[in-house]
This record gives structure tokens, sequence and C-alpha cells, in this order.
């Protein structure tokens, strides 16, 4: 095979130790895994680690970070070619079905918000990764709303959205699932949306 390149090499070692990673936060959670622990999963050295990465919280937010991305880009797809408010609406309630109970760092992401409230910058980039994710979902969302009349902002549709797919409560109820609570939520914000506009 041929001998990979020094870019190639330092990739492959930082997917290897995000691999490590999300095995070790998985089994320890964010507080009682370590460094050096990761390292090992990896088969690396502490020092390649911090080659990598700036400590165990950055290596965490960049796992969620990645997941996060990868779902922004499922719903773009889902909605891909989707034009028709009620078509834009049953994709998202699909897309909302087939990841409400899918395993993901749910659990560690609760685990991020109680060490993030300790911690300043930790909050800050919390708050910027999930603002950035929920405007993205959100400006989907709106285009299934008559123009200038959705009754809520790109922000909050998307918080609307992710937040009832990814709720805790709902891993450990059959029913209902996250997509009947968004299309509840969401046809409700449309009848809205669509109802005459009341004249003085």
């Amino acid at each position: 095979m041929p001998r990979l390149t020094r870019e190639e090499s330092r990739t492959l070692t930082r997917e290897k130790l995000m691999l490590a990673a999300a095995k070790v936060f998985a089994r320890e959670g964010l507080g009682g895994a370590s460094i050096d622990r990761i390292a090992e999963e990896a088969g690396y050295t502490k020092g390649a680690f911090y080659s990598n990465f700036d400590s165990k919280e950055d290596i965490f937010l960049q796992l969620v970070e990645a997941t996060t991305q990868q779902n922004i880009e499922k719903i773009q797809t889902a909605l891909a070619g989707v034009s028709a408010p009620e078509e834009i609406i049953e994709a998202v309630c699909t897309w909302a079905n087939t990841h409400t109970h899918e395993p993901d760092m749910r659990p560690l992401v609760l685990d991020l918000i109680r060490h993030a409230k300790q911690d300043a910058a930790l909050t800050k980039r919390h708050t910027e990764l999930f603002t950035k994710q929920w405007t993205i979902v959100g400006k989907l969302l709106l285009r299934a709303f008559p123009k200038g009349r959705a009754p809520a902002t790109a922000l909050e549709l998307g918080a609307l959205v992710m937040e009832l797919t990814y709720g805790t409560a709902v891993q450990f109820h059959a029913g209902p699932t996250g997509g009947t609570l968004v299309r509840i939520a969401l046809n409700g914000l449309m009848a809205a949306a669509q109802a005459p506009q009341k004249t003085r």
C-alpha cells in the first residue's frame, strides 16, 4: 500500500481518536472519561491526543458537532425537491420518526450541559452549536409557510423540531412518537399562519 502523506496520517489519527472517544464517553460518561483512556482505546499516546485536540471537552464537542452536521444533512436530503407545505411537514415527520429512537449522544449532551454550567467558554461553544443547527433546520421549514406569515422564527422552528425529535422522555415511551409530536406542532402553526388576518 502507498505510504500515507503527513496530512492523511493526521486525519486518520484524528478519526481513530474520535471513534475511541465515542466509545469511552458512551461507556464512562463525560465526567468519568479521561484523555489517558481515550488515547489508550485508540492505540495512541497522550501526545498524539494533544496534537489534535485541546481537551476531552474539545473532542467531545467535535463529536457532537459531527453528529449535528450529519443530522442537518439528513434533513436537507429528506426535503430535497419537496416544495408543497404538506409534503414538507410529512417529510420532516418521517425523518423525526426514523431518528427518535436511534442510538445517539443524547445522554452525553445532557452530561455536557451539566459541565457547561461551570465553564463559560464551554457554554458559549455549546450554545453556538445548537443555535446553528436549529437555525439551519428552521430555515428549511420556513418554506412551508406563506411568505411573511410564519408564526415563529427559523431558530424557534428548528428548536421545536429537534427538541421534539430528540426529547429525553420520548425515548422511554412507546408513543406518541417524535414524528407525531412534530406533526401536531407544525400543523398547528400552519393553521395559524393560514388563518385569515383580522382587519381593524
